[in-house]
């Protein structure tokens, strides 16, 4: 058992963090305090072959494994977390749908697109009362000749502001319950569809996160993702992937947090000496350690399985996520202890960190829902 990158695993590596060091690490303040989507550094993003990773050439994509995507994920959100939910959002939960059920029209109309930056993807599936009740959404779908009507509405989604193209859920059946739930690709540009106001979040404010409206949407028959009444195995067996993308941001963010830690304890002395040399400080450090190192492995793990062409990695991929998130959220409460009143400043990144590490533990199903999802596993 090798537990070390490939060669060319290890130089994705490498290159993704210079240019993530340079290019988004600088724009992590900034889009913390204002809450702009950074649409430039996006662009960005699709010239480094980052919004189009699992998405085979003959598509403008830059065909690379569920390893590479991790990768890229964890080193991205290292540096700004923004940006890493925005990458896997894109890359996860419309990209991926797209290329595993979509039509060769829809494939050849929006992958190139998508993996060029000109239309950027988001995930509309979560409703005022449907979270981690999926099924319970709200927003119909009726049919009217070769056009579906949308009416409802859709909460916190990542990249809506600036999204190009929607993967929304609605009930085309509500008498069949989960069964009468269908897929639709949405243009921006829908008659009737209406994109909300930014939401200020605690953390992760430079994601374009916002509510939406339906009302009397017109979308065509021709978008309709998979096949009609099969919407929700289809967003289910998303759940694997996406999932591991949460677990790599929440990994970048509890690297960070270390990150930071180190440094300051090496340069911060009290008592006569630099604060590392303090045993209840390296007590810290240790355990914060020993988390980011159990939570890269379980990552890694679920990202092989998923390379390895196993039918389902649903378990391991709830225990990584379940684990990291819970990681980053220590660990950078940690970091902030260990930097004191200065953690508990603005003017260090550790206190951003600790807010949004939080938020790996709500999206992608709660910490609750992944010990339910584990617990299923087990017993099967």
């Amino acid at each position: 058992m090798d537990f070390n990158l490939g060669e060319e695993h290890r130089l994705l590596q490498e290159q993704v963090r210079r240019f993530a060091v340079n290019e988004l690490a600088p724009q992590a303040p900034r889009l913390d305090e204002t809450g702009d989507y950074p649409r430039e550094t996006v662009s960005k993003l699709a010239e480094q072959g980052m919004l189009g990773v699992l998405v085979p050439e003959e598509y403008g994509g830059a065909e690379m494994d569920f390893t590479s995507l991790t990768i890229l994920v964890e080193e991205v959100s290292r540096a700004c977390a923004s940006h890493g939910v925005i990458l896997a959002v894109h890359n996860s939960l419309v990209t991926y749908p797209l290329l595993l059920y979509g039509t060769e029209e829809q494939k050849k109309k929006y992958l190139p697109q998508l993996c060029s930056g000109k239309r950027i993807g988001a995930f509309a599936l979560t409703e005022p009362d449907a979270g981690s009740d999926a099924a319970g959404v709200k927003t119909i779908a009726t049919k009217d000749g070769d056009h579906w009507v949308l009416n409802g509405s859709k909460i916190f989604i990542t990249n809506g502001e600036a999204a190009g193209l929607f993967l929304v859920t609605a009930k085309t059946d509500p008498s069949k319950g989960h069964s009468g739930i269908t897929a639709f690709l949405v243009e921006r540009e829908t008659p009737g569809f209406e994109i909300g106001r930014h939401e200020n979040l605690m953390g992760m404010r430079g994601t374009g996160n916002v509510p939406l409206s339906f009302q009397d949407a017109r979308v065509p028959a021709e978008n309709v993702l998979g096949q009609v009444n099969q919407g929700f195995p289809l967003i289910m067996s998303l759940l694997d992937s996406s999932r591991i993308d949460i677990a790599a941001q929440a990994l970048g963010i509890a690297q960070a947090s270390l990150d930071a830690a180190v440094a300051y304890s090496k340069q911060r002395v009290q008592f006569g000496k630099p604060i590392w040399r303090h045993e209840m400080v390296q007590d810290m450090l240790a355990r914060m350690a020993v988390q980011v190192d159990a939570a890269r492995l379980l990552v890694y793990r679920a990202s092989w399985l998923k390379d390895s062409g196993a039918e389902r990695c649903t378990k391991e991929a709830s225990i990584a996520k379940l684990f990291a998130s819970e990681a980053a959220v220590e660990v950078s409460r940690l970091a902030v202890q260990i930097l004191g009143g200065y953690g508990y400043s603005r003017d260090y990144p550790v206190e951003r960190y600790y807010r949004e590490a939080k938020v790996t533990e709500i999206y992608e199903g709660t910490s609750q829902i992944q010990k339910i999802v584990i617990a299923r596993q087990l017993t099967r």
